[in-house]
């Protein structure tokens, strides 16, 4: 049984989840891990099913509620709905304004929520750091891939849902970056900032049935085969350090819906190249941001660590 107290933690972990979810490169999944919720979250995502359906067709709504965890689902989504559609409009002008203040606090953030999950691995041999390598690998191919062009038709926006929330949920794997490659990105950011629901819509009904789906094949890998799996996460999240690199240069712009004149492809280079190609490289100023993100994640690890013994 929660009390009041534990379930503003738990909308306030929404909140945060929420918040990475809307950033390329940074992913809600992490934020899960770290505070505790991981595999709750799974269990709770693994729980729609045809029990849960047989429940609600017979309208035995107080059993259905329970069998899926409703309170915890409803109060983790309510903390994510309200980051997305506060925070998307803030993350892009921050990007715009201040990027590699941003980048740099997200490298740091991802940085310590490496060690954090790579310090879950039951068995650290041979097998996990193999597949630690693969993830980065993995995770640096796909930053490097180039953003899309890709249609607007509603099959695509549900197809964009259904992938990038299988990524969501994975520490370590950006929804958002993922949104990005599929070249949706601006397009669901902008439906969030608008209202436009016909969009918004499409795109949740993608995630509701890549969630249902992959929540299953994740919990099965961490259940049967937890060092890999877990090692392989935190090589993800290692090798996504590529895409929040805190000083880009742009190769090409590209216009968006709006007529604007947008960044499209860029490279990643070191302080004193950015410093001879565009400009003050804020170095300093990087670094203390980077550990600002640092100390957010231990702390956060703190306090959930708290109410974890707490509750126990």
């Amino acid at each position: 049984m929660r009390s009041i107290k534990d379930y503003l933690t738990l909308l306030l972990k929404g909140v945060a989840m929420g918040s990475a979810d809307v950033v390329p490169g940074v992913s809600g999944g992490t934020i899960a891990f770290i505070t505790g919720i991981y595999e709750e979250l799974l269990r709770s995502i693994k729980s729609i099913d045809a029990e849960a359906f047989r429940l609600l067709f017979k309208l035995k709504l107080k059993d259905f509620w329970e069998h899926v965890n409703g309170n915890f689902l409803l109060t983790l989504v309510g903390g994510i709905a309200i980051s997305v559609f506060s925070f998307a409009k803030l993350i892009t002008y921050l990007l715009a304004t201040y990027p590699i203040m941003v980048w740099s606090f997200f490298f740091g953030l991802i940085v310590i929520a490496a060690i954090i999950v790579a310090r879950d691995i039951d068995k650290k041999d041979w097998k996990a750091l193999l597949a630690g390598i693969i993830g980065i690998a993995i995770a640096y191919f796909i930053s490097e891939a180039a953003p899309a062009e890709t249609t607007e038709a509603g099959w695509f926006v549900f197809l964009s849902g259904a992938i990038a929330i299988c990524a969501m949920i994975l520490p370590g794997i950006s929804g958002a970056f993922i949104l990005l490659i599929l070249g949706k990105y601006q397009y669901v950011m902008e439906a969030v900032h608008t209202l436009n629901f016909s969009v918004i819509l499409i795109f949740i009904f993608g995630c509701i049935f890549g969630i249902l789906s992959f929540s299953r094949v994740i919990s099965w890998f961490l259940t049967n085969y937890q060092s890999i799996t877990v090692a392989m996460l935190a090589g993800f999240m290692i090798g996504s350090l590529n895409k929040v690199w805190p000083w880009k240069v742009v190769d090409t712009f590209r216009l968006n819906s709006k007529g604007e004149q947008v960044p499209f492809l860029d490279h990643n280079v070191l302080p004193h190249q950015y410093l001879q190609q565009v400009g003050e490289p804020q170095l300093m100023e990087a670094i203390m941001m980077a550990c600002f993100g640092i100390l957010v994640v231990v702390i956060i690890e703190k306090v959930a660590n708290v109410f974890k013994a707490k509750a126990e």
